[in-house]
């Protein structure tokens, strides 16, 4: 038995092996000419050797990464294959651990003088003097999913990411880590300059061991630019390359300000910057600021962030913008789901029973209902199972998915469930006031409850309200952390591990903060709450300002939006839809506003038609709306934003349609506008001419300008809306 197992792992080691036969040749490496954004790249991802069989080459026809593993392994070369950008200037350690107080590094090279450029022919003088782990071996084979995620919704992609996982084995030769071992993973991906990169850390030893801190990534980058004094903070302009982990919270509904693990340092290594301080940022270090702090026991395994880098080729927003939406469309395809839901405030049962054959009735697709409903999650007694159930099993019957709100920060539990503040070491000052520790009882108690629920009910959404944002417990007994140092990561993993128990299992899943890397769906958009207590005159001029703003880098599918259908967050009988008959007009614009965005809004009110006129426009709309809904969840591009003065709208774009853009366009005045408006065209793969189609009327063939640009008159009447379809 042992022999067959012998033979076993030598045949799948040859096959890993297999991978990397192939010498890299010079003949693989030009710069693309084809925009990737428009005609996807034919190179699939691969990982090399390099001719001298000294080092390995990770390469995929759009970036380019290579390594020496002689004398030791390192990072020797970073290269954007779309312009050519060579983003290293020095070499540093694979990864840093912080063990026991004490700053070890994970492979790289040492002896490099000179930092602000990395010359070929210096590396064989290098050594490996100050790495504590050093290269044992690596292995290559498939991406695997990160999530085995089953997709129960309209998606626009439901495929996952393909290409190469390199994993670099590095083994402790210091004696107090001697009995730890390390992989690093990097994630090639197919037709993305894209490389994700994350650590496995295996503790062999018979002693508990504390990792202080996990740095999964250490680059040496060369600075975007240089000033001879300056602030770091005013400095820190690095366009080449995008970073975003998955270990992001801020409640902020983007992911600049929820980042919690990208940091651009200073490198006093690198004497010969223009800096005189030498405090120019640009050394890159990826770890949470507040984690691991977590004691690894003997033979226990601790899993890093995931570091997702994108390499840019460009200053300008929009494009940026439509790469890192790329990066979402192909790492998580599960924000690619976009089921049309309705958002209900339910008192009884006979309000979901008449809002779901609502829902049947118009061609929405999912009922979830909304905070204030008289459905509680958190009770899993027989009678409120069985009760939900029988709901849930009328609702899949008329093909109708049904979900539920569940709050759960924002609240206080008991003094002995909240979370402790390090400062006081009391309840309060958490980043919600007061908030529940997602290690206590109750927090492990809440888990289970949602998950028993679902489990047994068959519900298929669940909308988590204030998921826990970053707080840091100073409790000593809460069963889920230790103490202040782990409670955080703690608290993050038991959150993440629900997103993935539910992803996994078909559920969809809306929460208003950054997981969407962890398998959260959607997120919102960006609005204010209050702001709906507003006249509808400027919801609908706000709600347009929020759409132009919130899709720069979220793809439509990835953000919702709000629509009162009654009174919320106050305000008058100017603010609300109710009577939807009285208010049809309207009604029918905010749907097309965000129906026309791709957007999902919550319609939050009892019903979705009042009589059957309103009955007839929302499946107008709605028919519309699954007409054109490839290119509707199709990334914006965008021409003006609302201000109430002039027009203003957006397009989508998707060069592989039928339709090639979809144009939305409103008039916000009181007056008729006549405009000549300019279009551009380049990310629809059109190069010569278009076929323009305004309201579904009589089509008519524009030439592009030499800048890929048509010009369209359009005429629109006072408040009104108009959308353009554009195709070959």
């Amino acid at each position: 038995m042992q022999f067959r197992l012998s033979i076993l792992f030598l045949f799948i080691f040859s096959v890993i092996q297999a991978y990397t036969q192939q010498p890299y040749s010079s003949s693989l490496e030009k710069q693309q000419t084809a925009d990737w954004l428009i005609q996807p790249v034919k190179q699939k991802a691969a990982v090399y050797y390099t001719a001298d069989k000294k080092g390995i080459i990770l390469y995929n026809g759009l970036t380019k990464r290579t390594f020496t593993t002689t004398p030791g392994f390192a990072c020797i070369d970073y290269k954007n294959m779309s312009n050519g950008q060579q983003l290293l200037r020095s070499i540093k350690p694979e990864a840093k651990l912080i063990i026991d107080n004490k700053e070890y590094n994970v492979g790289g090279l040492y002896g490099q003088t000179e930092n602000a450029y990395l010359l070929p022919q210096w590396i064989n003088n290098f050594t490996t003097a100050g790495a504590a782990f050093i290269y044992k071996k690596f292995t290559v084979r498939d991406i695997q999913p990160f999530l085995n995620w089953k997709c129960t919704t309209w998606a626009s992609s439901k495929k996952q990411a393909t290409g190469k996982m390199l994993t670099v084995y590095f083994e402790g030769n210091r004696e107090a880590v001697k009995d730890i071992e390390v992989e690093i993973n990097y994630e090639l991906y197919d037709g993305l300059p894209l490389i994700t990169k994350s650590l496995v850390i295996q503790n062999n030893s018979n002693k508990t061991i504390k990792l202080n801190r996990v740095i999964n990534e250490v680059l040496g980058m060369v600075e975007e630019e240089s000033a001879v004094v300056g602030s770091e903070e005013k400095m820190q302009k690095q366009h080449g390359l995008y970073v975003e982990s998955n270990y992001a919270f801020n409640n902020s509904m983007n992911y600049d300000v929820s980042d919690q693990t990208t940091h651009w340092q200073k490198d006093t290594t690198y004497t010969s910057q223009v800096n005189y301080n030498l405090t120019t940022p640009c050394l890159l270090q990826v770890y949470a600021e507040n984690a691991p702090g977590i004691e690894l026991q003997p033979g226990e395994t601790f899993q890093s962030i995931r570091t997702n880098e994108l390499l840019m080729d460009s200053y300008d927003r929009e494009r940026r913008g439509l790469m890192i939406q790329q990066l979402y469309k192909t790492i998580a395809p599960w924000t690619t789901q976009n089921p049309i839901f309705m958002h209900l405030v339910s008192r009884n049962d006979d309000e979901v029973y008449n809002a779901i054959n609502q829902c049947a009735a118009t061609g929405y697709e999912a009922l979830i209902l909304s905070f204030g409903s008289h459905c509680n999650m958190e009770d899993t007694s027989a009678t409120n199972i069985q009760h939900w159930k029988k709901i849930a099993d009328v609702a899949h019957s008329k093909n109708i998915l049904i979900g539920s709100y569940s709050l759960f920060s924002s609240r206080h539990i008991s003094d002995s469930d909240d979370v402790i503040n390090p400062a006081t070491g009391k309840p309060g000052g958490a980043f919600f006031g007061y908030a529940p520790c997602y290690g206590s009882k109750w927090g492990l108690a809440y888990r289970d409850k949602i998950k028993y629920f679902i489990a047994q009910t068959g519900f298929n959404i669940w909308e988590n309200d204030g998921p826990y944002p970053g707080d840091i417990c100073a409790s000593t007994t809460h069963p889920g952390h230790k103490d202040k140092d782990d409670s955080q990561w703690r608290q993050m993993e038991i959150q993440k591990e629900l997103y993935h128990w539910l992803n996994e299992r078909g559920v969809y899943i809306n929460a208003p903060d950054w997981y969407v890397l962890d398998g959260t769906n959607k997120l919102p958009l960006g609005y204010r709450e209050v702001n709906f207590s507003l006249s509808r005159v400027q919801q609908k001029i706000l709600n347009r300002q929020n759409i132009f703003d919130g899709t720069w880098e979220k793809t439509p599918s990835m953000g919702w939006g709000f629509v009162p259908l009654t009174k919320y967050q106050g305000g008058g009988a100017d603010a609300v839809l109710e009577p939807l008959s009285e208010h049809l007009k309207d009604y029918e614009q905010l749907m097309m506003q965000y129906y026309g965005a791709g957007v999902q809004a919550c319609y939050r009110g009892p019903r979705l038609y009042d009589n059957d006129t309103t009955k007839a426009t929302v499946i107008k709309v709605i028919n519309w709306y699954k007409q054109h809904r490839d290119i509707l969840n199709s990334s914006v591009i965008h021409l003006r934003r609302a201000d109430g003065r002039d027009w203003d709208g957006w397009m989508h774009v998707n060069p592989s349609l039928k339709e090639k853009a979809l144009v939305m366009l409103f008039n916000p005045t009181t007056e008729k506008i006549i405009r000549n408006i300019i279009l551009p065209l380049y990310y629809t793969g059109l190069t010569n001419t278009a076929t323009v189609n305004i309201m579904g009327a009589k089509t008519i063939t524009v030439q592009l300008s030499r800048n890929y640009e048509i010009t369209v008159p359009v005429t629109l009447n006072a408040g009104e809306y108009k959308w353009v379809v554009i195709s070959r």
